[in-house]
């Protein structure tokens, strides 16, 4: 044998060989699952480019989410709910994008940003949504008002048209020939056989009941992270939400939160029943203020109407809730410390949403309540019971209650070195690794992509930490907080709901780690399925 070389061949392919191969009884289904490379199942799920089409690069940034998608430009969130409206492919390219913007990201084909991270608002709306999504394309200098973006020498004005590859982080000028993707039968047997061989269950964070119908379509086995805050980012939610976070009354805020109840319960329902019976974890309202607050003087008006208020009063008190580091302010379980009203809102509604599926015939809903952010023990122990005491109204008001489970996440040093004593109280641990990762490394995710691809360049690191979990560092956090965490309570669920829950080498070490499940966005979860088999095979062999 004079020379070998690897063999080039698309997922398509790699499917089709290994089954085949196992049906001809050439190899067993444990080595087939193994000749499939997880992430090339991207291929199966999104449209790509067309290897052999030309192409003109004008920019790069980070991979947020995969897929390609080419369309003509549009600068505002209007505009292109507008273009879509008139049936024609829009890329949303934004600086970076806010709740505001969630109408035009439903409405384009895919996303563009010059800031933002992997687990930027852009990034995981998109993830979300199974929209292709660059971010982090620092190179770009965007003008919504002049209505152009120029990478380098080259001006792209509002309606170009221009191709995004949300895998590869690229971005080209004009139009790029796309595949579509094709599931086969081929498909669904290699997930078969992986899902015999996993012990890693593989849940989905979602926060929309379409969310969660994408996910089970793709075999996710439960819900590990719906972020409450993320089904506000509707227009007509928006306002009230920004009423409550301005309030400067107890009054006032329960005047706003009692708009919200109803939306919460009724989002709850349709998610439980979409679910069937299987877990949900519900993470308490965790939303970094800068991303609610208003800016503009119209949106300032809307909020002053809906309240019986003014708007310079509401202005006065934007400025009053400023923060020099919002992504470490006044957010999570401390926001439910300073008002409690808010998080008992969201327990009565989750609480009587389960009741009413059940009522209705739904099967019971596996029910995780988790408090976000907490670093003591204490803040759990309050909040907790705040939530118990809005149990016990239930049941008095409806004569039962539903069962539920109360947890954290661990996304904060302190908590993964407490949680011996934090597990006294929770009952479940959801490793939030997208925090984890920010305050163990002492970087900012949404500033990361400034300098980040200089690190790799250079070997300074070897992935993105945003992207694959940093084993030795975060990683080891994780294993201290589950060991002692079992310590305390030996039946402690464990479980990891960053966005790394998506990455094969990441899903390998939390298999190694012993945690239960695994959570990631919805078109992930077929990755996860197939990383998590080829993680158990792994660790049988190197048992053996």
């Amino acid at each position: 044998m004079l020379q070998t070389r690897a063999g080039k061949r698309t997922a398509e392919a790699a499917l089709k060989v290994a089954v085949d191969m196992e049906r001809e009884g050439l190899i067993d289904k444990k080595i087939a699952i193994t000749r499939v490379e997880p992430e090339a199942l991207n291929q199966l799920l999104h449209p790509t480019l067309d290897p052999d089409a030309p192409r003109e690069q004008i920019a790069i940034g980070l991979g947020a989410s995969p897929g390609a998608a080419t369309g003509e430009v549009a600068f505002t969130a209007e505009e292109a709910e507008k273009l879509a409206a008139d049936h024609r492919d829009v890329i949303l390219v934004r600086t970076e994008t806010s709740p505001e913007d969630i109408h035009g990201m439903h409405a384009a084909r895919g996303i563009l940003t010059a800031r933002g991270g992997m687990t930027s608002h852009a990034a995981v709306v998109a993830r979300g949504m199974g929209r292709p999504c660059v971010s982090g394309a620092g190179m770009l200098k965007i003008d919504a008002v002049r209505g152009e973006m120029v990478a380098g020498n080259v001006t792209i004005n509002r309606g170009d048209i221009i191709t995004i590859d949300g895998a590869a982080g690229l971005v080209f000028k004009g139009k790029v020939g796309l595949r579509q993707p094709e599931m086969t039968g081929d498909f669904g047997t290699l997930m078969g056989w992986a899902d015999e061989v996993r012990t890693l269950k593989v849940r989905t964070n979602a926060d929309t009941p379409g969310d969660a119908a994408t996910a089970r379509k793709f075999g996710a086995e439960g819900i590990g992270l719906c972020r409450t805050e993320h089904m506000f980012f509707e227009a007509d939610r928006i306002i009230a939400v920004r009423q409550m976070i301005l309030a400067d009354a107890e009054d006032q805020r329960r005047a706003a939160l009692a708009k919200l109840l109803p939306m919460q319960r009724s989002d709850f329902e349709a998610i439980f029943k979409e679910m069937a019976g299987l877990p949900v974890t519900i993470r308490l309202l965790d939303p970094p203020l800068h991303e609610f607050l208003p800016h503009k003087e119209e949106e300032f008006e809307d909020v002053a109407a809906a309240a019986g208020t003014n708007a310079r009063k509401l202005r006065a008190r934007a400025i009053a809730l400023h923060e020099s580091n919002p992504m470490l302010g006044h957010r999570g379980c401390r926001l439910g410390i300073t008002y409690p009203e808010i998080y008992e809102m969201q327990a009565r509604a989750i609480l009587e949403a389960a009741l009413t599926v059940e009522e209705q015939g739904g099967a019971p809903v596996q029910l995780e309540i988790m408090i976000p952010l907490v670093a003591f023990k204490s803040e759990l122990e309050i909040l907790a019971a705040r939530i118990a005491g809005v149990a016990a109204a239930i049941s008095r008001e409806r004569g039962k209650v539903p069962d539920y489970l109360i947890g954290t996440m661990i996304e904060l040093p302190r908590a993964a070195l407490k949680a011996g004593e934090i597990a006294q109280v929770a009952q479940f641990f959801s490793f939030g690794t997208n925090d984890l990762t920010q305050t163990t490394l002492g970087i900012s995710r949404d500033d990361a992509g400034m300098f980040l691809n200089d690190y790799l360049a250079k070997g300074v690191i070897a992935r993105d930490p945003f992207v694959s979990l940093d084993t030795d560092g975060v990683g080891e956090l994780i294993s201290i907080a589950a060991e002692r965490g079992r310590k305390t309570r030996a039946k402690l669920k464990l479980g990891i709901c960053g966005e790394h829950g998506g990455d094969p080498d990441s899903i390998r070490f939390c298999h190694d780690s012993g945690l239960d499940y695994v959570s990631c966005s919805p078109f992930r979860v077929p990755i996860a399925r197939l990383a998590a088999a080829q993680a158990a095979l792994q660790k049988s062999r190197s048992d053996v």
